[in-house]
C-alpha cells in the first residue's frame, strides 16, 4: 500500500503525529502492536496518576485532623483496580476514535523496514511504501544485572499495574521520578516500602531544594531510604524475597514481597530492522535520523527528555513538518509536594523573585503550605527564562510559567497580568513581583 504519511508506534508521539498529519489531509497509517496510547497511556502515566490520585485521597481523609474532619479510610484494590482500567479503557477508546474520525488508518503488529525502505507489517500482510516514516517506537524499563523482569517478585512500573493485589512489603530500586511517585504512593496505600538509591539524594539531577522536600514527604508517608546503596542481588527467602545492597561502609539486606525496579528507561530501537535503511543510533542509544532521507523521530526513542508531553509536541512538529521549533518543555514530578520547572533555572546573574506558599491564603486554607514558585529572569531583558515550583499544584502552575518563557513574556508582564483570589496562582505574580523588591504579600529580600 501506497501512504503518504506513515507512523511506527501508537503512544503519545505517534498517535498524534497520526491525527495531525490526517487533519492535514495526507493518507495516513499508524501502526501499532499492542494498544494506541502507548506506554504512557496503557501502563504508565495514567494508571500511575490514577493510583497517586487514591493514594491523595486516603492520606487527606488521614491527616485532615487539623480541619476537624476525622476518618480512617480503607482501601479496596479490586475497586480502585477497575476503576484505573476503566479511566485507561475510556482513554483508548478516545484515542481510537480520534484516529478515526480524522481518517487515519491503524493497523496492528509490528512494522520493521524491508531491503527496499518499505515498511513491512506481517500481522496486517501488508507492506507501506511511505513518503514520510515517523518513529515513535518509545522506550523500555532498564533491567538491572541480577533483577530480570521475568521473575516473579521483580517488577517493572508496568508489572505493578497488573498486580492483583499490592504487596505488603516492596522495595524500590531508584529514587528518580517513577521511583518516588511510585513509593510515595504505595506508602500512602498502606505498603512497608524501601528505596535504594545509588545516588547521596532522592531525584537525581533535580536541586536538594526541590527534591529534599519530596523525600521529605515521601519519609512522612512512611517510606524508608537507603542512600548512596547499590541494590547487587536478591534472592528468596522463606517468607518473600531478600534484596542484598552494597555501601561504601558495609552490605545490607533488605526483606520484602516485591522489588520494583525503576531505575529509568531505555529507548526502543530494536524492532524495525534499522540497518536495512542505513539508519543508526547516537552514543545514548537514541535513534539518529541525520542524513536519513523522508525519515523522523519522536518522543522517547528520538532522545531526552524522555516525557510524554514532549513526544507530543514532537508527533504534531513531525506532522507540519517543523521538527527543530519544540521550545521549553516543563519536567513534572507527581511526588507529595508536586514538584516543576521549565526553561533555564540557573540563576547565576538573574533576576530571582520567589513566593513560599506558607504566604498564600489558597495553600493556607487547603492546608498546604509546604513549598515555594521561584521565577528566573534575564536581569537586562526581565523576560522571564525559567522557574521552579515545589508545593501543592505545582504541576499545573508551571503551564503559566512555561508560556511566559516561551512568549518572552517580563516579570513586568507577569506582574500585570491580574490573577484571580485566593488561589494557588497568586504566588506566581508574587514572585515575579520578588523578583526586584516589589512584592506585597511576602517580605522583600
Amino acid at each position: 500500500m501506497n501512504s503518504d504519511f506513515a507512523v511506527v508506534g501508537g503512544g503519545p508521539g505517534g498517535y498524534v503525529a497520526a491525527i495531525r498529519a490526517a487533519q492535514r489531509g495526507r493518507d495516513t497509517v499508524l501502526v501499532e502492536r499492542e494498544a494506541v496510547g502507548g506506554v504512557c497511556l496503557n501502563h504508565g502515566c495514567i494508571p500511575s496518576k490514577a493510583l497517586v490520585a487514591a493514594a491523595e485521597r486516603m492520606d487527606d481523609a488521614r491527616t485532615a485532623g487539623r480541619m476537624g474532619i476525622e476518618a480512617d479510610p480503607e482501601l479496596d484494590f479490586a475497586t480502585l483496580g477497575r476503576f484505573v482500567d476503566g479511566t485507561v479503557t475510556r482513554l483508548t477508546r478516545g484515542v481510537e476514535q480520534l484516529l478515526d474520525t480524522n481518517g487515519a488508518e491503524v493497523l496492528a503488529g509490528t512494522a520493521s523496514f524491508t531491503d527496499s525502505g518499505s515498511l513491512a507489517v506481517p500481522e496486517a500482510e501488508v507492506e507501506i511504501d511511505a513518503d514520510r516514516v515517523v518513529l515513535a517506537t518509545g522506550s523500555r524499563p532498564i533491567e538491572l544485572p541480577g533483577f530480570d523482569f521475568s521473575s516473579d517478585p521483580i517488577l517493572s512500573s508496568r508489572d505493578l499495574f497488573a498486580l492483583d493485589s499490592l504487596p505488603g512489603r516492596l522495595v524500590v530500586v531508584g529514587a528518580g521520578y517513577v521511583g518516588m511517585e511510585l513509593a510515595t504512593a504505595l506508602a500512602k496505600l498502606g505498603v512497608d516500602v524501601t528505596v535504594l538509591e545509588a545516588e547521596s539524594e532522592a531525584l537525581p539531577g533535580f536541586p536538594n531544594d526541590l527534591a529534599v522536600p519530596a523525600r521529605k514527604g515521601a519519609e512522612a508517608a512512611g517510606v524508608e531510604f537507603a542512600f548512596e546503596a547499590a541494590a547487587t542481588g536478591w534472592n528468596e527467602v522463606e517468607n518473600g524475597v531478600e534484596v542484598r545492597a552494597e555501601t561504601s561502609d558495609d552490605d545490607l539486606t533488605y526483606s520484602a514481597d516485591a522489588v520494583l525496579v525503576a531505575v529509568g528507561r531505555t529507548p526502543v530501537t530494536d524492532t524495525i530492522a534499522r540497518e536495512r535503511i542505513g539508519l543508526g543510533t547516537d552514543e545514548r542509544g537514541f535513534f539518529d535520523t541525520v542524513g536519513v532521507e523522508g525519515v523522523v523521530a519522536v518522543g522517547d526513542c528520538a532522545g531526552p527528555p524522555m516525557l510524554a508531553h514532549k513526544a507530543m509536541r514532537e508527533g504534531e512538529l513531525a506532522a507540519e513538518g517543523e521538527e527543530g521549533a519544540l521550545g521549553p518543555v516543563p519536567e513534572v514530578v507527581f511526588t507529595d509536594p508536586e514538584i516543576a520547572r521549565v526553561g533555564n533555572t540557573d540563576s547565576e546573574g538573574a533576576l530571582v523573585g520567589e513566593c513560599p506558599f506558607r504566604a498564600n491564603g489558597r495553600a493556607l486554607a487547603g492546608n498546604d503550605r509546604e513549598g515555594f514558585v521561584r521565577v528566573v529572569a534575564d536581569a537586562g531583558t526581565r523576560r522571564v527564562r525559567g522557574a521552579s515550583v515545589v508545593g501543592p499544584e505545582a504541576t499545573e502552575l508551571v503551564a503559566e510559567l512555561g508560556l511566559a518563557v516561551s512568549m518572552g513574556a517580563t516579570l513586568d508582564d507577569v506582574a500585570a497580568t491580574v490573577h484571580a483570589h485566593p488561589t494557588l496562582a497568586e504566588a506566581v505574580r508574587e514572585a515575579a513581583l520578588a523578583a526586584d523588591g516589589r512584592a506585597v504579600h511576602t517580605a522583600n529580600r
